[in-house]
């Protein structure tokens, strides 16, 4: 009994300060690695790189920092580097089949920075969302929509699918239907729609706004409006100029129809 308590004292005034060494060596690698990260980043933003890419870069920078880290805490507790790297190695290809998909996200998202279907601040529409870049990261794409939700997407999934990118050519064009009765004057109701478009300061001049029949419908004439903005306008052309136009055609006694049923009792 004594003996292992010998051992085991021996064991603790042997290893005692190399662990606390190490755990302050980790406290302290921690902390500079921030500090150093927190400094690329600003250079970055210094030297005006790319926005889309500072994000993923200061990612994949920390990252390799704390594994560099992690190896040296380990070698200063005892774990030799060379066989600690060896064991690492070994276990990086079961750890790579098991990961599978956050690999391909991280190949997915040098895919994107190298492409660029899309950059930080572009509106883009993928996987049913419609929303503002925000960050690429390694594995994800962070997206923020409109009703100022955060959406994570996996790089993967994006670059393996389909992307709008509705802010990329600077314009977009804004498509609405408005239905008028079949009794209205379809010539001038356009007039009527097109001055109360112009009123709007959003609504480019050029390209000009086209108004065409899109549909007779069962109850209505569908009047396709098709103004022109700047991406960033787009949902206040969207709401404003529907606004416009509704107010605009009630002043002008344009009706717009609206589903109804005429019921005819018959006595018999």
């Amino acid at each position: 009994m004594e003996e292992y308590i010998s051992k085991f004292l021996n064991l603790a005034i042997e290893y005692t300060p190399k662990l606390a060494l190490a755990i302050i060596t980790l406290i302290l690698g921690l902390w500079i690695i921030s500090i150093i990260i927190n400094i690329f980043e600003k250079t970055l933003i210094a030297s005006k790189a790319d926005k889309t890419l500072i994000p993923f870069l200061k990612s994949l920078c920390s990252w390799i920092l704390k594994i560099l880290l992690f190896i040296s805490v380990a070698s200063m507790v005892g774990i030799a580097t060379t066989s600690f790297v060896a064991v690492l190695g070994a276990a990086g290809l079961a750890i790579g089949l098991a990961l599978q998909g956050s690999l391909s996200n991280f190949a997915g998202g040098v895919l994107l920075l190298i492409f660029k279907p899309y950059k930080v601040g572009d509106i883009i529409e993928s996987q049913g969302y419609v929303g503002k870049v925000k960050e690429i990261q390694i594995f994800n794409t962070i997206l923020t929509t409109y009703q100022n939700r955060t959406i994570i997407i996996p790089n993967s999934v994006i670059s393996s699918n389909s992307i709008v990118n509705i802010t990329s050519n600077g314009i977009i064009r804004v498509d609405m239907e408005i239905g008028i009765s079949y009794d209205s004057d379809i010539d001038k109701a356009k007039k009527v729609i097109y001055k109360a478009i112009n009123k709007n300061e959003k609504v480019l001049k050029d390209p000009e706004c086209n108004i065409g029949v899109n549909a007779l419908a069962d109850s209505s004439v569908n009047l396709l409006v098709m103004p022109w903005c700047e991406s960033k306008d787009y949902w206040d052309v969207y709401f404003g100029v529907r606004e416009d136009i509704k107010k605009a055609l009630d002043k002008n006694n344009i009706t717009i129809p609206f589903p109804q049923r005429d019921v005819h009792i018959i006595n018999s």
